[in-house]
């Protein structure tokens, strides 16, 4: 048989700029690109026109149109568990075309998150067993893990001495493209290409809705310090799909925010500041950052919480943002914070229910971000507003949505006698939250004193 390595593509479905892409094409052996569509992640999506499975599957058939064109080669896709697709191509081999392949390697990126880091022990078990050898790599972050340290050689916790630190470590090199075109004669040749596992084989359906373009307009990132807090215009990149599922090279993406703006810089690092976080800090996914919040009481209203999901809260820049998101998959920065803000100190909902929320309905939904932002909301985050900074949601509407252009495209009956009234009075729910995050954080100082 025939000797090859795989090439796993997961959170990174390009071709350009792919770091673990570049080092198995150096390898001695041609090289098979694969995606595995993970029924450990499928099986968790509650709609079957899952927005995500769409984009993600609509980036195959141009990663496929790609290599097959340009390379005469192919991308196979598998569904099922990785693990037992591994267990099975280590032992058996891969048919393709008629004709049977021997893996003698898997190279594939990084995946930081909790779910991902054991899949990836077990694979490497399974492979290690068949004496396959495993090779990962950093792809999605510039600086990953331990990388960045505090002068006491432990992980910052706090963004701004984080951020210093990654502008003084960064350089060309760090930022360098690999350039795997140099070595794509090393995919194998696969005539004609192999037909991509469909979404309805899978039991899913396409979702009709578009998805942002990868190009952004020089004059947006320029302007995006003066325009990033305005929701009723479009003053951010829409970019965040495209670097959670690898269609954009983050180091493309951070040497035009060197270039242009420091403050979409600033953003791309708090990217990679909540992905180092999840990874020395696990705990995240599931509790508190600071334990303390964890002994909060929370109200947790069902009735209220619909209210807040389906935007008929009776504060219309909640409702907006609410709208906007169950209908596009995406919600502008500034809202996500009000619309947090509102659940967790306005209604006393923990954050872990509109953390979930998010992740079921975000189209560029990071396990990272999504955690680090809410848990920033309800401060019991690193680097966490404080309990007692409570959004106002009519300031934030007068300073960032003054005209209401944001609020009238998505609460069309704004004004209107049938709007909601607020389902919760602000100066009542402001004091409520206070005296409620004072006493849950009073509790847990008595306790830790036992």
């Amino acid at each position: 048989m025939q000797k090859i390595s795989l090439f796993w593509f997961r959170r990174d479905l390009r071709i350009k700029d792919n770091t673990g892409l570049f080092h198995a094409l150096k390898s001695e052996f041609p090289v098979l690109p694969i995606f595995i569509f993970d029924r450990h992640i499928l099986d968790k999506l509650t709609s079957t026109q899952d927005a995500r499975l769409t984009f993600i599957h609509q980036a195959l058939e141009q990663v496929q149109e790609q290599i097959s064109t340009d390379y005469q080669s192919s991308l196979k896709t598998f569904y099922g568990k990785p693990e037992e697709i591994f267990e099975q191509l280590s032992q058996e081999g891969i048919e393709i075309n008629g004709t049977q392949y021997q893996i003698q390697q898997v190279y594939t990126n990084h995946d930081y998150e909790p779910y991902a880091i054991q899949r990836d022990q077990a694979v490497a078990e399974i492979l290690q067993q068949q004496e396959v050898e495993f090779h990962t790599f950093k792809d999605q972050v510039i600086f990953e893990k331990q990388e960045i340290l505090s002068n006491t050689h432990s992980p910052y916790t706090v963004f701004t001495p984080y951020s210093k630190k990654w502008k003084a470590l960064v350089s060309e090199e760090t930022l360098a493209s690999y350039d795997v075109a140099q070595h794509t004669q090393q995919l194998l040749k696969v005539t004609p290409p192999l037909p991509l596992i469909t979404l309805e084989a899978m039991g899913f359906t396409p979702n009709p809705q578009s998805f942002p373009s990868k190009t952004v307009k020089r004059a947006l990132i320029e302007g995006y310090e003066q325009q990033r807090n305005f929701p009723g215009i479009q003053g951010t990149s829409r970019l965040s799909v495209h670097l959670r599922f690898g269609t954009i090279s983050i180091r493309e993406v951070a040497r035009a925010a060197q270039k242009y703006s420091e403050t979409w810089l600033n953003e791309l690092i708090w990217r990679d500041f909540y992905m180092m976080i999840l990874v020395n800090f696990p705990h995240v996914a599931s509790k508190s950052f600071k334990p303390a919040y964890d002994k909060i009481q929370w109200r947790n209203n069902e009735e209220e919480f619909k209210h807040w999901c389906n935007g008929t809260t009776g504060y219309p820049i909640v409702d907006a943002g609410m709208r906007e998101l169950n209908t596009t998959g995406f919600m502008h920065n500034r809202v996500r914070m009000i619309v947090a803000s509102f659940l967790t100190k306005h209604l006393l909902i923990d954050w872990r229910w509109g953390e979930a929320y998010f992740a079921e309905k975000l189209l560029d939904f990071d396990l990272s971000a999504n955690n680090g932002g809410w848990q920033w909301a309800s401060g019991s985050g690193c680097d966490a507003a404080p309990y007692f900074r409570v959004f106002n949601p009519y300031t934030q509407t007068d300073k960032f949505d003054k005209d209401r252009a944001y609020i009238r495209q998505w609460v069309p009956e704004y004004n209107q006698a049938h709007y909601a009234k607020p389902i919760v009075e602000h100066k009542f729910a402001r004091q409520r939250a206070l005296d409620t995050y004072k006493e849950g954080l009073e509790k847990a100082k008595a306790l830790a004193n036992g």
